[in-house]
């Protein structure tokens, strides 16, 4: 279990990241059409997985829009952006931003994602949301980069991110 902050109080999370060198899980997630997504949806790629809590937080939507940026660049990967939002409030965020280069993709059905990945906060104002993290796959699905954001309000290292993947 990963020990974090919000606001400085500690708060724990379900388990922790997957190990570098391991395969990551395969997921069923909702994208902003309500069809199901799954890890074979992205094979070939590799994967930046943006993790965070709501996407009407400011820390939150400030990822969402530097991955954005980011990804336009980025050759055979993907930008995944999960929370447990509802479908609706993810694609709303999107279309207000004018942004195209992430996926929006939701766990809130039945929380499955975060409980495999061991991402669930289990304590705070945010208890039964995701953490803040970032999981970096490579083209096999095998983990290149893991980034437990210490703190809730901070954002991710997103330089040291975009790093694991040159």
């Amino acid at each position: 279990m990963a020990k974090i902050t919000l606001g400085g109080n500690p708060v724990i999370t379900s388990g922790n990241l997957p190990a570098i060198g391991e395969k990551i899980s395969n997921f069923k997630l909702v994208a902003t059409d309500l069809s199901t997504k799954t890890l074979n949806n992205f094979s070939e790629n590799n994967l930046i997985l943006n993790i965070f809590p709501s996407v009407n937080t400011g820390v939150c939507s400030a990822s969402v829009r530097a991955f954005n940026k980011a990804a336009a660049s980025l050759n055979n990967t993907k930008v995944l952006c999960i929370s447990r939002d509802l479908p609706f409030a993810q694609e709303q965020f999107c279309a207000a931003e004018g942004l195209e280069n992430v996926v929006m993709l939701s766990d809130f059905k039945a929380g499955n994602f975060g409980k495999d990945y061991g991402l669930i906060m289990t304590n705070g104002i945010f208890d039964g949301l995701l953490s803040r993290c970032i999981i970096i796959a490579d083209k096999t699905s095998t983990v290149i980069y893991t980034e437990q954001v210490p703190e809730i309000g901070q954002e991710p290292n997103y330089d040291e991110a975009l790093k694991a993947l040159k």
